[in-house]
Parts: C-alpha cells; sequence; structure tokens
C-alpha cells in the first residue's frame, strides 16, 4: 500500500515538538509496511503544502495520512486534501499533562479539520494515537482500509429525536453580537443569519472589529480603575501591573458597553490576531468578566459557540464556558476540556485562587488560570455540522484533578467511554467548541430540542 504524507502546523506552537510527530509518524508508517510518498518536513503555508505534496504527484496512492503535528486552522488540511483525491486520515496525537503550556494541541486540530472535510464530502477517517502505542498498527490499519461508518446521510447512530415545539425554548427572540469576522480556516464559527433566525428564533447583528477598538480605546479612566479593582480582588496578578493589563482591561470595559446599547444576550468576539497585533491585549480574561455578568462571551466569532453557551446558561446558569477537547487517555478514560483564559471565575477550583498570566502562544496578557471545579457539568453544541443545524448533547463528571494545561481547563469523564465520545465527534464533523455548565440538564435540554436531531456525546 502507498500513501501520500503531509505533517501540518502553526508556529505559534512548539515547533521542536510538532517535528518530533512528524518524524515518529513517518518513521512507524514504514515499520507497519507502509510505503510512502513525502516527508517529515513541517508544512505551515499553503504554498509548502503544495511544494511537499510534489512527492506523490506522479504516484498512485491510496490514502492522504496528514498529520496535525501542531494545531493548525483548516486551510493546511483543504489545501492537502486538494492534490488527490483519494481517502485522508487525519492523524492527531496526544500530549503529556503538565499543567504547562498546551504545546501541540493536535486533537482539536484534527476535530476542526474533520467538520470542514465533511461538509465538503471528503472521504475521510481519523486516528488519534502516539506513534509509539502498542495500539497504532491495528488503529492505522482500520482507518486506512475502511470509511468511518457514521455521519453518512442516513440518521446517524447514537442520534435521538428531540421534541416538537419552538426551537430550543428559551432562546427564541434573542439576540446574538458577532465583532469581526471568524479567522480563515475557522468554518464552524461562520454562519447563516436567516437560516439562524428561521429554525432558533435567534436574531445576529455584526459589527467590525474596529468598532469594539475605538469603544475600547474611549473608556473613561473611572470605569478602567473599577474593573481594575474588580480584578485584584478576585484573582492573583503577580508581576502584571496596571500598564500591562490595561489593554485587556480596556477591552472588556468595550464589549460590555456595547453589549448593553445593543442589547445584546451573548457575544463572539474575533479573539486573533488583531486584539493582540493591533490592540496589545488578549481578549480571554475581557470575555470572561463579561460571561460572569451573565452576558456568555466566545473567542473566535463563533456565533453558534455564544448561542450554544446562552443556552446552557438559561439552562442551568450562573455561567457558561465553551473550550476545545485537547486530549484524550486511553488508559484513564478520561479527556481534557481547554481554552486559553477564557472561563469564568465562577468555575475556578474551590482550593485554587485564579492567576493572571499571558496567553501561552502570543506571550500577552491578559488570561485566567486555573482548573476547573469538580462536579457534574452537562456538554452541548448547537452544531451545524453536516449543513444540518442540530444539537449534540452529553453528561460527564469533572474531577478533582490539577490543572492539566496552562490556561483555564480541567480533566472529566464522559459517561460514555471518551474514545466512543470522538469517534461520534470525529463521524459527525462536530465543531471544535464545546459548550460546558455544572448540573445536569440534558433531560431539559433534549426536551427543549424542539424537532432538532440530537446528537448524543
Amino acid at each position: 500500500m502507498t500513501v501520500a504524507f503531509v505533517a501540518i502546523a502553526r508556529p505559534t506552537f512548539d515547533v521542536a515538538f510538532a517535528s518530533e510527530l512528524a518524524v515518529a509518524a513517518l518513521g512507524s508508517l514504514s515499520a507497519i509496511g507502509v510505503e510512502v510518498a513525502g516527508t517529515a518536513e513541517l508544512a505551515m503555508t499553503d504554498a509548502e503544502v503544495s511544494r511537499l505534496s510534489e512527492a506523490w504527484a506522479e504516484v498512485p496512492v491510496e490514502a492522504l495520512v496528514v498529520v496535525q503535528a501542531s494545531f493548525a486552522d483548516s486551510t493546511l488540511v483543504a489545501a492537502a486534501a486538494a492534490t488527490t483525491s483519494a481517502p485522508i486520515v487525519l492523524w492527531g496525537a496526544p500530549e503529556p499533562r503538565t499543567g504547562h503550556r498546551l504545546r501541540r494541541n493536535s486533537l482539536c486540530g484534527i476535530n476542526l479539520a474533520a467538520f470542514r472535510l465533511a461538509n465538503d464530502g471528503r472521504d475521510y477517517r481519523y486516528v488519534f494515537v502516539d506513534p509509539a502505542e502498542p495500539e497504532l498498527g491495528a488503529l492505522l490499519d482500520a482507518a486506512l482500509s475502511g470509511p468511518l461508518t457514521v455521519g453518512e446521510s442516513r440518521a446517524p447512530a447514537g442520534t435521538t429525536p428531540g421534541s416538537t415545539g419552538g426551537a430550543l425554548d428559551g432562546l427564541t427572540g434573542s439576540r446574538i453580537g458577532v465583532i469581526g469576522r471568524h479567522p480563515d480556516g475557522f468554518e464552524p464559527c461562520g454562519y447563516d443569519e436567516a437560516r439562524t433566525l428561521e429554525t432558533l428564533g435567534v436574531y445576529i447583528d455584526q459589527i467590525a472589529l474596529d468598532e469594539l477598538f475605538d469603544v475600547a480605546g474611549s473608556m473613561p479612566e473611572q470605569t478602567l480603575e473599577s474593573i481594575m479593582a474588580d480584578l485584584e480582588s478576585r484573582m492573583d496578578l503577580g508581576d502584571l501591573d496596571h500598564d500591562s493589563i490595561e489593554p485587556s482591561v480596556r477591552l472588556h470595559a468595550g464589549l460590555s458597553a456595547i453589549c448593553q446599547e445593543k442589547g445584546w444576550d451573548a457575544v463572539a468576539t474575533r479573539c486573533w490576531p488583531e486584539c493582540f497585533t493591533e490592540f496589545g491585549g488578549a481578549a480571554c480574561s475581557a470575555q470572561g468578566l463579561l460571561t460572569s455578568l451573565g452576558v456568555p462571551a466566545q473567542c473566535e466569532a463563533d456565533a453558534y459557540g455564544a448561542i450554544t453557551a446562552l443556552m446552557l446558561q438559561r439552562g442551568a446558569g450562573p455561567v457558561a464556558f465553551t473550550a476545545d477537547l485537547v486530549d484524550i487517555d486511553r488508559a484513564t478514560d478520561t479527556a481534557v476540556v481547554w481554552h486559553c483564559g477564557l472561563a469564568p471565575f465562577e468555575m475556578a477550583a474551590s482550593d485554587e485562587r485564579p492567576r493572571g498570566t499571558v496567553h501561552s502562544n502570543r506571550k500577552l496578557p491578559l488570561v485566567s488560570e486555573f482548573a476547573l471545579k469538580a462536579g457534574t457539568v452537562t456538554i452541548a453544541r448547537v452544531s451545524q455540522s453536516r449543513g444540518t443545524i442540530r444539537l449534540a448533547l452529553g453528561r460527564a463528571e469533572m474531577l478533582d484533578e490539577p490543572r492539566p494545561f496552562s490556561g483555564t481547563a480541567g480533566t472529566l469523564r464522559f459517561e460514555r467511554p471518551a474514545l466512543e465520545v470522538l469517534d461520534t465527534i470525529m463521524s459527525e464533523g462536530l465543531e471544535h467548541h464545546y459548550g460546558i455548565v455544572y448540573g445536569d440538564v440534558v433531560a431539559d435540554l433534549r426536551s427543549a430540542a424542539a424537532g432538532l436531531e440530537v446528537i448524543e456525546l
């Protein structure tokens, strides 16, 4: 069997660590007798993917293996997919839960890629395994020899119908703000305004990111001082001084003022790169503070992430957090949910005072850092995967364990086996952001799903 091979990454993650995965993955394919067309050189741009694809341009290949050596948006996977009509195998790998920086974020990358490939109608499969694990050979063989069986046009296994009635009771008439356009390669963050109103009864308003910057830049000193005093009372700022955190404080003040003026119930903001490169600060803590005030705030201009958080807040409250699924451990049957520093203070473990720090990739403040508190949680996503609005829904237990990575993160155990949950996520091509709220409101949300297909997580 001959396969094409490319490893993709982004320079904002740990490039050396990504290279190690690429080399090991390439070697492991050769070790199980697969002929490989490609090299372990990392591709970080579309142009680099195109150049590396010359290795299989004239070679008949039976699959294209794309190693997510670090997180990368879907544009690199799409560029690779355009080089062949062969089935695509997305390969992600776990990384040690060190309590420090998320160096690779590979799982989130293949999750994001699956959404795009599913919506594009491509034949794709996946593996999530370290090249050194004993299960590697069997997992690769399964991925290379057969397609995913869930998530076809028929009603997929593991789903149930919702009730009849108004769509997602409690959301009708809500107004979501979107500030700026979502980053390229983040298709799950997009939306169809008319379809959203027709199906969910939710209005979406969009404004330019510059409008936020203008409002934030003009906030009075008295307002900023009040926010800084609130931050100092609720978190340990360490060596961070007022000047360094002022951009984030201004972003919070601006977001709060705009949401109040426009009557938004939730908001989704294009948080990078411009909040860092043009305004000089992270929007993470700014959004977490807003969530604490009762207005769920979402990163990456993810409109349906904001809708999900609002649904969860109204269903269980008082706050909801939307995070990436970044790791699954086979041995312990646990998973990690994480985001840079977006979670509201109310979700912090009881024995841990939130700490203010810098963004792990961009090295600018202000992000929060703490472990998520233990307790039963509901996991959900109002999804647009495969071109249909559906509701993904599950239950889990957040465990009393140390913070697995920097930022705001928690280790949980799903009600179902974690690998089954991952199979559902990947085969359905679900979004890479999942809403989390404390409490068990699965039955209530299923009842309120209003004819939407419910995907059981």
